[in-house]
This record gives C-alpha cells, structure tokens and sequence, in this order.
C-alpha cells in the first residue's frame, strides 16, 4: 500500500521528487537497520555487566600499610577494583592525619571487590599469608603502631569460616615460624582513605617507600603467585 501511494505521488510530481523520496526512504530504513544493531549491542552488554555485578563479591583484609596490599591486589586475576580505608577503631571517618596518631586504634585496611568467577576468598586469603608478616604484632617492618596490625575483617558468618579454617592451615603447614597474632573479627565502621592514597604505588613508582618496600612485595607476589596474575 505504501509502495502505491509512493509511486502515484513520484508520478505527480515528477522523477527529482521520486528520486529524492527513494533517498529518504533508503535512510529511513538504514537508520532503522543500525537502530536495531545498536539496541542488540547495548542489550548483551547490559547482560555482560549483570552477569559479573551477580559475581562481585567483596572482602576487607589488614596487612601493614595499606600502600602495599593494594599494590598487591591490583595485579591479582579477579580482582577487579582495590579500595584503601580505615576500619575497627573508636572513631569513624577518620583522617590520616588522626590515624596516624594510634589514638583512634583505626587499621590501615584495602577492601577488595572480587569476581567469584575468576578467584575466591580462599585464594585471596593465601596471598594475604604470604606477602605480610602475620606474627608481628603492630607491626610490619619499620612501620609500628596498632594501624599496622594484621588483620581480617568478616562480613558475614561464612567469611569467618574460611578465616578461621585458612589461619589454621596456615599455622599447622609452619609457614611462620612464630604463632600468628592476626586478629579476625567482624568489620566496623569501614571509611575509604583519601583520594592521594587509592592506586599510591602505581602514581608514586619512584618514592622511596614505594620503591623499597611496596615494590619489594609486589615482586614477591609476582615470583610466588605467577598463574594468579591478571593477563
């Protein structure tokens, strides 16, 4: 029908008119063809992002300064976004600058956002034994104070399973040779450290700190853990 009513018009008005309608035809439908394409497009990626989001699971660990195990983490497989921040001490939201005095017994901690998928709390957990001294007790190296404790943060009653289960392996297999002062406890009040603290490593290659001691343990990841490197 649409076809007879174009041909009768073109007939009307003449071969520049009916050339101009086919034009505007072909556009019509070239339009509608990548319309379709893109609206398919965007429906698969939508389901891609539902699909990983449903894996994304979470975890928040203490091992020392924050720099370093989120140096770590950032190179693991299935680890997709690391977060520094402070948690389990008497205030909440608290600055650096208030961290770094011990009076608000807060720990230097990452949160992990983790694909299921790809890793698990348990593997996470076997990094974690291997690349902070967990037998020091306020401690890592020349960093002291109660914000460099070691330390475990469970979010529910299954996390504190694996935790406790890992530690025990961990303490039986005489990884360490001094007993493990590592506290695992539920998670309080958690706040996300300063913007010039997230990614500090891979902005600050050349600082010192970096240099000598978070580059220390990321090398240390990448020789004991080579298969659970991100590609």
């Amino acid at each position: 029908m649409l076809l007879k009513k174009l041909n009768s018009f073109w007939l009307q008005k003449g071969i520049k008119q009916k050339v101009s309608l086919n034009r505007a035809f072909t556009v019509i439908i070239f339009s509608l063809l990548i319309w379709s394409s893109t609206s398919c497009q965007s429906q698969h990626t939508n389901q891609l992002k539902m699909e990983s989001s449903n894996n994304l699971d979470t975890c928040i660990i203490a091992g020392g300064c924050f720099w370093c195990l989120d140096a770590v983490y950032q190179n693991m497989e299935g680890i997709e976004k690391v977060e520094c921040g402070y948690s389990n001490g008497l205030v909440k939201n608290p600055t650096y600058k208030e961290v770094c005095t011990g009076r608000t017994n807060c720990v230097e901690v990452v949160r992990l956002f983790f694909d299921s998928s790809k890793t698990s709390y348990e593997e996470i957990l076997t990094v974690f034994w291997r690349i902070h001294n967990p037998t020091t007790l306020n401690r890592q190296g020349n960093d002291v104070g109660t914000q460099y404790r070691s330390g475990i943060y469970y979010t529910s009653d299954e996390q504190k399973e694996i935790a406790l289960k890992s530690k025990s392996a961990v303490q039986e297999s005489l990884l360490w040779s001094d007993p493990i002062v590592t506290e695992i406890v539920p998670l309080k009040d958690f706040s996300v450290a300063e913007d010039y603290h997230q990614n500090y490593f891979e902005n600050n290659p050349n600082q010192p700190y970096c240099v000598y001691v978070v580059g220390e343990k990321v090398e240390k990841f990448k020789k004991l853990f080579k298969e659970k490197l991100k590609h």
